[in-house]
């Protein structure tokens, strides 16, 4: 590594993937430094999935406690404490943080807390400090972002939504991805009465036709509010609520807005144009496959790149730039077949290709369906059902989807595509035994495909 610089590498973003970068790359013996202007962690840790999936089990216990009694027990003066919830989601994130930082230190990072900005291709500035260093990292993540419009200043973003002083009696959610859906069935799981409102025809655009449409049924069921093309066009403040003017006439009077429509990536003031860095068209850094700008020293990975906004993602395509650029073992990260989920409630995962992207890429596909009531609700009583389906490619028999909306979704396809990602074939589903009695055993007993389109 050239000494002539202050660091071999500087990390700019102290998110998953950032942090990952730097540990790794200052295992080598690479002398790094990282810069993190508001708290290590990242998003996901932060203000993203962790928190997001506790405010999920936290949601959950309301059904939990209504399905006790089918089981004999009885459940007297059950009382819900958002403070509390908040107090001790509030704890763990600061926990969690501590670890990140310590990972750092240990591995021997620089640490800088401060605003990094790019002053040509090998220098930053952070704070009153200019650092050089032979390659340079973006990580620096995205935001969410509102819709155009009149009145979305009285809004909150996902940000927000983990620190609210207190539950409004109502809540609508304005959007139909991942986040909109989570956001819906935590409100509502918390005894808020929600209303979704999405322009769209159906919720999760671009997912498996079957798990959009099982999907919307099931949080119908659990009491959502659901509205698809529908638009709000106007909010306006009403004695301490707030008015939404739908695209359909309608005036809506709620006490919380949430918009979920969409994440952007942190691109502003970073100097990008002096340092040589290109954006996309939608404003991500452009890269190549092996995370590398138009500037040779300078790479980036992560949600700034918009490619797959997952974390696990991000990470991965940390682990391969270090290989790349510290370890001499040049290779680009597999974007093929990621698992994803959605922890709405019934939870969502998927990983491969959809029913439509399968037959737009194969041709003639299998397609296996299974949906059923889950043994547990024979006596719980709820009207809840599970969605499993499998995509087969005919020619070569190779599973090359699998999606599932159901409890413990995300559990049960993890292991599913590492099966898919081997390439396994419907066969050695067909071989495999199932554990039973459970709801994973569908994916190795479905037998008949049904019927062509």
């Amino acid at each position: 590594m050239a000494s002539d610089y202050d660091y071999d590498l500087f990390v700019i973003g102290g998110g998953s993937g950032g942090v990952r970068a730097a540990r790794m790359a200052a295992g080598t013996g690479a002398r790094v430094g990282i810069a993190e202007e508001y708290r290590y962690g990242g998003t996901c840790v932060i203000r993203g999935c962790v928190p997001k999936k506790l405010f999920s089990y936290a949601a959950h216990f309301h059904g939990e406690f209504e399905d006790a009694a089918g089981f004999g027990w009885t459940l007297e003066g059950a009382r819900f404490s958002w403070a509390k919830l908040i107090a001790n989601k509030d704890a763990e994130i600061d926990r969690l943080e501590k670890i990140y930082v310590k990972l750092l230190n240990d591995a021997g990072v620089t640490i800088h807390r401060g605003h990094a900005r790019f002053l040509d291709a090998h220098r930053v500035e952070v704070g009153d400090k200019v650092l050089s260093a032979q390659t340079i990292l973006i990580a620096t993540g995205g935001h969410p972002v509102f819709p155009p419009g009149h009145g979305w200043e009285h809004a909150i973003s996902s940000n927000e939504a983990f620190h609210l002083k207190a539950l409004p009696d109502h809540a609508t959610v304005y959007g139909g991805g991942y986040i909109a859906c989570e956001f819906a069935s935590i409100f509502n799981g918390l005894g808020v009465k929600v209303t979704q409102i999405y322009r769209g025809p159906q919720i999760l655009r671009g997912f498996d036709e079957d798990v959009r449409g099982a999907l919307a049924a099931e949080m119908v069921k659990n009491g959502v509010d659901l509205r698809v093309e529908s638009t709000i066009d106007r909010i306006d403040k009403k004695d301490g609520n707030l008015a939404l003017h739908l695209s359909n006439g309608e005036v809506l009077e709620t006490g919380l807005v949430m918009a979920a429509t969409g994440r952007r990536p942190n691109t502003q003031n970073l100097g990008l144009e002096a340092a040589g860095v290109e954006l996309t068209d939608k404003g991500a850094v452009k890269v190549d496959a092996y995370s590398r700008t138009g500037q040779d020293n300078i790479y980036a990975v992560g949600d700034v790149t918009d490619r797959i906004a997952l974390t696990p993602v991000a990470i991965q395509e940390a682990m391969a730039f270090v290989d790349t650029v510290f370890r001499g073992t040049p290779r680009a990260m597999d974007h093929a077949d990621v698992p994803a989920a959605v922890f709405s409630h019934p939870t969502v995962s998927t990983v491969g290709l959809s029913e439509h992207g399968a037959r737009e890429k194969f041709g003639d596909v299998d397609v296996y369906r299974s949906a059923f009531r889950p043994l547990k609700h024979t006596l719980s009583g709820r009207d809840e059902r599970a969605m499993m389906k499998m995509i087969v490619d005919r020619a070569s028999q190779k599973v090359v989807g699998a999606h599932m909306v159901g409890t413990d979704a995300p559990e049960i396809i993890q292991g599913i595509a590492i099966a898919i990602k081997a390439g396994a074939t419907k066969q050695i589903f067909d071989a495999t035994v199932g554990i039973h009695p459970t709801a994973a055993e569908e994916f190795v007993t479905m037998r008949e495909p049904v019927p062509e389109p």
